[in-house]
Protein backbone atom coordinates (compact mmCIF):
# COMPACT_ATOMS: atom_id res chain seq x y z
CA UNK A 1 0.00 0.00 0.00
CA UNK A 2 1.30 3.45 -1.06
CA UNK A 3 1.96 6.17 1.62
CA UNK A 4 1.06 9.64 -0.02
CA UNK A 5 2.56 12.79 0.99
CA UNK A 6 0.63 15.58 -0.09
CA UNK A 7 1.94 19.23 -0.79
CA UNK A 8 -0.56 21.98 -1.42
CA UNK A 9 0.07 24.61 -3.86
CA UNK A 10 -1.90 27.89 -3.65
CA UNK A 11 -2.38 28.36 -7.40
CA UNK A 12 -0.57 26.80 -10.89
CA UNK A 13 2.06 29.23 -10.30
CA UNK A 14 2.80 28.23 -6.98
CA UNK A 15 3.14 24.59 -7.93
CA UNK A 16 4.95 24.75 -11.35
CA UNK A 17 7.34 26.48 -8.71
CA UNK A 18 7.40 23.43 -6.20
CA UNK A 19 7.64 20.67 -8.50
CA UNK A 20 10.13 22.20 -10.74
CA UNK A 21 12.43 22.17 -7.71
CA UNK A 22 11.05 19.03 -6.15
CA UNK A 23 11.88 17.24 -9.76
CA UNK A 24 15.56 19.13 -9.74
CA UNK A 25 16.02 18.39 -6.59
CA UNK A 26 15.39 14.64 -6.73
CA UNK A 27 17.49 14.12 -10.08
CA UNK A 28 20.49 15.71 -8.19
CA UNK A 29 20.24 13.17 -5.48
CA UNK A 30 20.42 10.44 -8.36
CA UNK A 31 23.25 11.86 -9.88
CA UNK A 32 25.18 11.77 -6.61
CA UNK A 33 24.87 8.30 -6.22
CA UNK A 34 25.37 7.13 -9.60
CA UNK A 35 26.88 8.38 -13.40
CA UNK A 36 23.53 9.06 -14.98
CA UNK A 37 20.07 9.12 -14.30
CA UNK A 38 16.77 8.16 -15.60
CA UNK A 39 13.46 10.16 -15.50
CA UNK A 40 10.09 9.25 -16.97
CA UNK A 41 7.79 12.38 -17.60
CA UNK A 42 4.39 12.97 -17.85
CA UNK A 43 2.27 14.47 -20.93
CA UNK A 44 -0.58 17.21 -20.94
CA UNK A 45 -1.16 20.43 -20.29
CA UNK A 46 -0.44 20.07 -16.01
CA UNK A 47 3.29 20.06 -16.31
CA UNK A 48 4.08 22.65 -19.05
CA UNK A 49 5.21 25.34 -16.84
CA UNK A 50 6.89 22.88 -14.54
CA UNK A 51 8.91 22.15 -17.40
CA UNK A 52 9.70 25.68 -18.52
CA UNK A 53 11.30 26.40 -14.94
CA UNK A 54 13.25 23.11 -14.58
CA UNK A 55 14.50 23.83 -17.97
CA UNK A 56 16.53 26.83 -15.92
CA UNK A 57 17.60 24.26 -13.21
CA UNK A 58 20.98 24.01 -13.37
CA UNK A 59 21.94 20.92 -12.52
CA UNK A 60 23.95 18.26 -14.91
CA UNK A 61 21.47 17.75 -17.24
CA UNK A 62 24.21 16.49 -19.93
CA UNK A 63 24.06 12.95 -17.32
CA UNK A 64 20.06 12.58 -17.47
CA UNK A 65 18.07 10.06 -19.67
CA UNK A 66 14.32 11.40 -20.48
CA UNK A 67 11.85 9.33 -21.18
CA UNK A 68 7.79 9.80 -21.44
CA UNK A 69 5.83 7.85 -19.15
CA UNK A 70 3.11 7.00 -22.59
CA UNK A 71 2.81 8.75 -25.77
CA UNK A 72 -0.01 9.07 -28.33
CA UNK A 73 0.07 7.44 -31.55
CA UNK A 74 0.68 10.46 -33.56
CA UNK A 75 2.97 12.56 -35.46
CA UNK A 76 6.40 13.97 -33.65
CA UNK A 77 5.27 17.51 -34.13
CA UNK A 78 1.19 17.07 -33.29
CA UNK A 79 0.06 19.30 -30.35
CA UNK A 80 -0.86 16.24 -28.81
CA UNK A 81 2.20 14.51 -28.71
CA UNK A 82 3.75 14.40 -25.38
CA UNK A 83 7.49 14.34 -26.70
CA UNK A 84 6.42 17.44 -28.85
CA UNK A 85 5.75 19.24 -25.68
CA UNK A 86 8.53 18.30 -23.82
CA UNK A 87 10.77 19.37 -26.73
CA UNK A 88 8.89 22.82 -26.89
CA UNK A 89 9.58 23.52 -22.79
CA UNK A 90 12.03 21.32 -20.67
CA UNK A 91 14.41 20.97 -23.99
CA UNK A 92 13.91 23.93 -25.96
CA UNK A 93 16.72 25.63 -24.63
CA UNK A 94 18.45 26.57 -21.36
CA UNK A 95 20.70 24.10 -19.17
CA UNK A 96 17.66 21.63 -19.80
CA UNK A 97 17.90 20.93 -23.46
CA UNK A 98 21.42 19.28 -23.11
CA UNK A 99 19.68 16.57 -21.34
CA UNK A 100 19.35 13.09 -23.20
CA UNK A 101 15.79 12.33 -24.67
CA UNK A 102 14.22 8.79 -25.55
CA UNK A 103 11.36 9.47 -27.25
CA UNK A 104 8.86 6.96 -28.10
CA UNK A 105 9.12 6.92 -31.96
CA UNK A 106 5.24 6.60 -33.18
CA UNK A 107 3.73 7.32 -36.66
CA UNK A 108 7.75 6.83 -38.64
CA UNK A 109 6.88 2.98 -37.42
CA UNK A 110 4.50 0.62 -38.87
CA UNK A 111 2.45 -0.17 -35.95
CA UNK A 112 2.29 1.33 -32.02
CA UNK A 113 2.62 -2.36 -31.22
CA UNK A 114 5.91 -1.48 -33.22
CA UNK A 115 6.57 1.52 -31.10
CA UNK A 116 6.25 -0.72 -28.18
CA UNK A 117 8.34 -2.66 -28.83
CA UNK A 118 11.61 0.00 -29.80
CA UNK A 119 10.13 1.12 -26.17
CA UNK A 120 10.99 -2.07 -24.80
CA UNK A 121 14.11 -2.40 -26.48
CA UNK A 122 15.57 1.40 -25.21
CA UNK A 123 14.50 0.67 -21.48
CA UNK A 124 16.21 -2.93 -21.46
CA UNK A 125 19.25 -0.46 -23.05
CA UNK A 126 19.35 2.18 -20.52
CA UNK A 127 17.63 1.25 -17.82
CA UNK A 128 18.93 -1.48 -15.07
CA UNK A 129 16.65 -3.85 -13.66
CA UNK A 130 13.92 -6.13 -14.50
CA UNK A 131 11.34 -4.56 -14.55
CA UNK A 132 13.45 -1.17 -15.52
CA UNK A 133 14.13 1.31 -12.89
CA UNK A 134 13.91 4.97 -13.26
CA UNK A 135 15.55 7.06 -10.72
CA UNK A 136 12.34 9.47 -10.59
CA UNK A 137 8.94 9.36 -13.00
CA UNK A 138 6.63 12.10 -13.22
CA UNK A 139 3.11 11.10 -13.05
CA UNK A 140 -0.41 13.25 -13.95
CA UNK A 141 -4.09 12.29 -12.41
CA UNK A 142 -7.19 12.59 -15.28
CA UNK A 143 -10.04 13.11 -13.98
CA UNK A 144 -11.35 9.10 -14.51
CA UNK A 145 -8.02 8.29 -12.04
CA UNK A 146 -5.81 7.25 -15.00
CA UNK A 147 -2.33 7.93 -14.47
CA UNK A 148 0.41 7.07 -18.06
CA UNK A 149 -2.29 5.71 -20.37
CA UNK A 150 -3.68 3.53 -17.81
CA UNK A 151 -7.22 4.00 -18.03
CA UNK A 152 -10.08 2.14 -16.02
CA UNK A 153 -11.72 -0.83 -17.67
CA UNK A 154 -8.23 -1.34 -20.02
CA UNK A 155 -6.79 -4.40 -20.20
CA UNK A 156 -3.43 -2.98 -19.88
CA UNK A 157 -4.03 -2.57 -16.07
CA UNK A 158 -3.31 -6.53 -15.64
CA UNK A 159 -0.29 -6.22 -17.81
CA UNK A 160 2.32 -7.55 -15.17
CA UNK A 161 5.06 -9.38 -17.64
CA UNK A 162 5.88 -6.17 -20.37
CA UNK A 163 7.15 -3.45 -19.55
CA UNK A 164 5.30 -1.10 -21.81
CA UNK A 165 1.90 -2.30 -23.97
CA UNK A 166 -0.24 -0.63 -26.52
CA UNK A 167 -3.43 1.09 -24.96
CA UNK A 168 -6.43 1.47 -27.72
CA UNK A 169 -8.98 3.90 -26.83
CA UNK A 170 -12.06 5.54 -29.07
CA UNK A 171 -10.12 8.19 -30.54
CA UNK A 172 -6.44 6.73 -31.00
CA UNK A 173 -4.06 4.75 -29.67
CA UNK A 174 -1.82 5.04 -27.07
CA UNK A 175 2.04 3.56 -25.61
CA UNK A 176 2.54 3.10 -21.85
CA UNK A 177 4.81 2.22 -19.25
CA UNK A 178 2.90 -0.48 -17.57
CA UNK A 179 2.06 -0.65 -14.02
CA UNK A 180 5.58 -2.51 -12.41
CA UNK A 181 7.66 -0.02 -14.25
CA UNK A 182 5.30 2.83 -12.52
CA UNK A 183 5.90 1.19 -9.37
CA UNK A 184 9.62 0.19 -9.27
CA UNK A 185 11.02 4.13 -9.62
CA UNK A 186 13.01 5.06 -6.88
CA UNK A 187 10.82 8.04 -6.27
CA UNK A 188 7.22 9.07 -7.96
CA UNK A 189 5.49 12.29 -8.47
CA UNK A 190 2.33 12.86 -9.23
CA UNK A 191 0.94 16.90 -10.59
CA UNK A 192 -2.33 17.27 -10.40
CA UNK A 193 -3.89 20.59 -11.25
CA UNK A 194 -8.15 21.56 -11.35
CA UNK A 195 -11.16 21.51 -9.99
CA UNK A 196 -11.87 18.41 -12.10
CA UNK A 197 -9.39 16.12 -10.81
CA UNK A 198 -11.00 16.45 -7.06
CA UNK A 199 -12.48 13.46 -7.28
CA UNK A 200 -9.59 11.64 -8.58
CA UNK A 201 -7.43 13.33 -6.04
CA UNK A 202 -9.70 11.65 -3.11
CA UNK A 203 -10.11 8.43 -4.51
CA UNK A 204 -6.37 8.30 -4.94
CA UNK A 205 -6.12 8.97 -1.36
CA UNK A 206 -8.88 6.78 -0.34
CA UNK A 207 -7.09 3.02 1.28
CA UNK A 208 -10.11 1.83 0.27
CA UNK A 209 -10.14 2.47 -3.59
CA UNK A 210 -9.95 -0.11 -6.27
CA UNK A 211 -7.48 0.25 -8.87
CA UNK A 212 -9.89 -0.79 -11.28
CA UNK A 213 -12.01 2.50 -10.81
CA UNK A 214 -8.82 4.85 -9.93
CA UNK A 215 -5.97 3.04 -11.79
CA UNK A 216 -3.68 5.69 -10.25
CA UNK A 217 -3.66 3.29 -7.33
CA UNK A 218 -1.88 0.73 -9.37
CA UNK A 219 1.45 2.89 -8.40
CA UNK A 220 2.92 1.36 -5.61
CA UNK A 221 6.47 2.30 -5.26
CA UNK A 222 8.40 1.33 -2.18
CA UNK A 223 9.19 5.03 -1.36
CA UNK A 224 6.54 7.57 -0.38
CA UNK A 225 5.01 8.97 -3.36
CA UNK A 226 4.77 13.35 -3.49
CA UNK A 227 2.11 14.57 -4.25
CA UNK A 228 1.68 18.24 -5.68
CA UNK A 229 -1.70 19.80 -5.80
CA UNK A 230 -2.74 23.41 -5.87
CA UNK A 231 -5.70 24.69 -4.59
CA UNK A 232 -8.51 24.27 -6.72
CA UNK A 233 -8.53 19.95 -5.80
CA UNK A 234 -9.45 20.49 -2.51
Amino acid sequence: MSIYKVERAKDASDLANKASQAIACHIGLALDQKERAQVALSGGSTPVDTYKLLACEHIPWDRVDLFTGDERWVGLQEDSSNSWMIKRTLLSSGPGSSAKFHFIPTTELSSPSESALVLNKSLRTICKGDPPIFDLILLGLGDDGHTASLFPGSDALNITDKWSTVVRTETLDRITLTAPVLSAARKVIFLVSGSSKKLALKRLLDIEESFERTPAKLVQPSSEVLIFADNSCF
